[in-house]
């Protein structure tokens, strides 16, 4: 089937052409009008006629060519015609191309300009930032034909944002500070694009910085605040002129000045050596592993400052900002000690004890216990409320207890030793519970149950409040009886735990009766049971009550201040014991097997620990740790601190706070911490003994 297309200066002319071309009459194709043409004026623009003719299939099959001659013959003469065919469909092929060029869009100044033929329309894009209106509606798809019979106006938006500012006070009225953040304003347009059959059309933008912010603006807002000195013109003129983002502080006040608290000054070196001595050869001398300090009677050991008041400050808007008040140090003289106006005189020859916890200074002179021989049965326990040394060994199941220091020269054997000072000792220690520092361990245990014992006494005393202000209670039972039967009542209802935890309390206390300085831990205790643990018909007022709570919450709050720690352990070695330290643990021989080990402070062991558990309240340096096999060393010290080990075996069990890390292989010259992550980093250096 034979198919052409036919082009003409009208629809007749374009048929009759194709007819010829085919050779054939109108009756046998089929025709199809593609454009029916334009005329022009004055034949300006005329558009010819297009049409597909289609040559329709023979009715028989007896057109088949007698010969082959006949068919070449055919062949030859209609050759011409096809070629003429060919032709003329590549020229209409050509002339629409042509009317596709013709048809195209472009944007010049800011305006859209176009041209369409019948056949073929330009097309466009508008992207974010521009309006597209077609004969004044708007046209709300992205992508649109543009056609010559109507009317196109694009449309630019430009943007622009306002000045944000903030002006504060700090909670003390301390500073007024500016925030700032400039506005900004994008000036757009249209580029030119030129002509296409498609385009995109984006704009182009301009963003300048608009500060709108003025000093008028700023000094308006100050005055509504009420500031009234301390402004910063400098850096209100930065704030008003600033292009970017930023806070500036444009008044500042004075503030207070710190004083100082009441304190003692002592007058004394305090030189208390846990290292043993070196000698000239070499080796060590245990014997000199330390050296106290001994005053004279009559000598004045320390000085009493009294607190220096702070300086008062002021705000920015002029009101007066007093300085934290300052406290007087309270001086506690203990046994050979006496008060001269603001000196502190030793009454005594002896050792100095000194101790401050918070405001309180405790300070005496240490009396000194020497026992030539063992502590076994035939001497007895010890027990002394200064020092003691004890020159030979301490035997299996004594105990030796002191207020002051211990030094053992001898080994000590399955026996107890407990210390408010130090504990050294220059032979081994073996199968021994040692406790250096047992008053500060006393007054923590003691201070953290008055902790929990006023928790509940508060919430009592609320709901005594309560009950006793409500019109149905007689106000003549409280005054004639007090609070007590409505005590006993609240405690078998409500308040069931205070009981048992008044009860430990006052069996500590009986416990801890000979390391208890002040009285009001043991006065304390007096009122704790009268009020809950016996019958007692002694009335007892609201107005008592709560002056119990408050001495509780005092004493409570006391025992959490740390204490300057001059207690500590010293000793070669340690095998199956437990040690104990509110302060340093120093470990100088071989080391320590199988030894539990709490050190408030930091431990150092010169030689090896293998197996149990250590623990450094302000880090942990060993030498080696680990074993082969048996039960895995331990090292733990607080996620603020480290642990530096120059050998650590595989299995060795680090810990910093409640993160673990077991060694996979034996690592040398390590330093353990927590990074940001908290994850333990492991930090090689350059390592000698510890």
């Amino acid at each position: 089937m034979e198919t052409i297309i036919s082009k003409g200066k009208n629809l007749h002319e374009a048929i009759r052409l194709g007819l010829e071309i085919l050779e054939t009459t109108k009756d046998q194709v089929n025709v199809e009008i593609i454009h029916n043409g334009k005329k022009g004026f004055l034949g300006i623009r005329s558009k010819y006629a297009v049409v597909k003719l289609t040559k329709k299939e023979p009715s028989t099959s007896s057109s088949a060519f007698s010969n082959i001659e006949q068919m070449l013959k055919m062949i030859e003469d209609d050759t011409p015609a096809k070629n003429n065919r060919r032709s003329f469909k590549k020229d209409i092929q050509n002339e629409i191309e042509k009317e596709k060029d013709e048809a195209k869009v472009w944007i010049k100044n800011g305006k859209l300009y176009s041209t369409s033929t019948s056949n073929h329309f330009p097309s466009i894009t508008v992207h974010s930032g521009i309006k597209l209106f077609k004969n004044d509606q708007e046209v709300k798809e992205k992508t649109t034909v543009v056609t010559d019979a109507s009317a196109y106006m694009l449309k630019v938006e430009n943007k622009e944002f306002a000045t944000k500012w903030e002006l504060k006070l700090d909670p003390l009225k301390l500073s007024a500070r500016l925030t700032v953040e400039p506005g900004a304003k994008w000036v757009r347009h249209l580029p030119d694009i030129e002509a296409d059959q498609h385009i995109d059309i984006k704009i182009e933008e301009n963003k300048v910085i608009t500060n709108q912010l003025t000093y008028q603006d700023v000094m308006a807002k100050l005055d509504q605040l009420k500031v009234k000195h301390g402004f910063n013109q400098a850096a209100i003129m930065k704030a008003i002129t600033t292009t970017e983002p930023g806070t500036f502080e444009i008044a500042t006040g004075i503030k207070p000045k710190e004083g100082k608290n009441g304190w003692v000054e002592i007058k004394i070196t305090l030189e208390t050596s846990q290292a043993p001595k070196k000698l000239e050869d070499g080796r060590v001398d245990y014997r000199e592993i330390q050296s106290i300090t001994t005053v004279e009677r009559g000598a004045v050991i320390a000085i009493i400052h009294p607190p220096i008041p702070g300086q008062i400050g002021y705000t920015v808007t002029n009101e007066p900002l007093p300085a934290k008040q300052t406290v007087p140090i309270i001086v506690r003289a203990g046994k050979g000690i006496m008060l001269v106006d603001d000196k502190v005189v030793a009454l005594e020859s002896g050792r100095p004890h000194f101790e401050q916890r918070g405001q309180l200074f405790k300070v005496e002179i240490m009396p000194k216990l020497k026992h030539n021989g063992d502590v076994d049965l035939s001497s007895g326990n010890l027990h002394f409320t200064g020092d003691i040394d004890v020159l030979g060994e301490v035997k299996q199941n004594m105990i030796v207890e002191a207020r002051g220091n211990i030094n053992v020269y001898k080994t000590i054997n399955q026996a107890t030793i407990t210390a408010s000072g130090a504990i050294m000792t220059y032979g081994n220690v073996i199968g021994s519970k040692l406790s250096a520092g047992k008053h500060n361990m006393i007054v923590t245990e003691l201070g953290k149950l008055l902790g929990e014992i006023n928790q509940h006494v508060e919430k009592m005393i609320q709901l005594i409040k309560q009950l006793t202000s409500a019109a149905a209670f007689k106000s003549n039972d409280i005054s004639s009886r007090g609070v007590q039967p409505l005590i006993r009542i609240l405690l078998e209802k409500k308040f069931k735990p205070i009981s048992p935890l008044v009860q430990q309390y006052v069996e500590m206390i009986g416990k801890a009766e000979n390391y208890l300085d002040e009285d009001e831990w043991k006065e304390t205790s007096l009122s704790l049971s009268t009020l809950f643990l016996s019958l007692s018909n002694e009335v007892i007022s609201i107005d008592w009550l709560l002056l119990l709570s408050k001495k509780m919450q005092e004493l409570h709050k006391r025992s959490t201040v740390m204490v300057e720690p001059d207690s500590f352990i010293s000793l070669p070695h340690a095998f199956n014991s437990c040690l104990y330290s509110s302060g340093n643990v120093s470990i100088v021989g071989k080391g320590c097997i199988n030894t539990k080990i709490h050190a408030g402070g930091s431990l150092h062991v010169s030689g090896v620990v293998r197996g149990e558990e250590v623990y450094g309240g302000l880090g942990v340096k060993i030498n080696e740790v680990g074993s082969l096999r048996g039960k895995p060393t331990v090292i733990c010290v607080p996620n603020n601190q480290t642990i530096e080990v120059n050998k650590a075996m595989e299995g060795t069990v680090i810990q910093i706070g409640s993160i673990k890390h077991i060694l996979k292989e034996t690592v040398y010259h390590v330093r353990a911490r927590l990074d940001h992550n908290q994850c333990i980093l492991f930090e090689t250096y350059n390592g000698g003994k510890s």
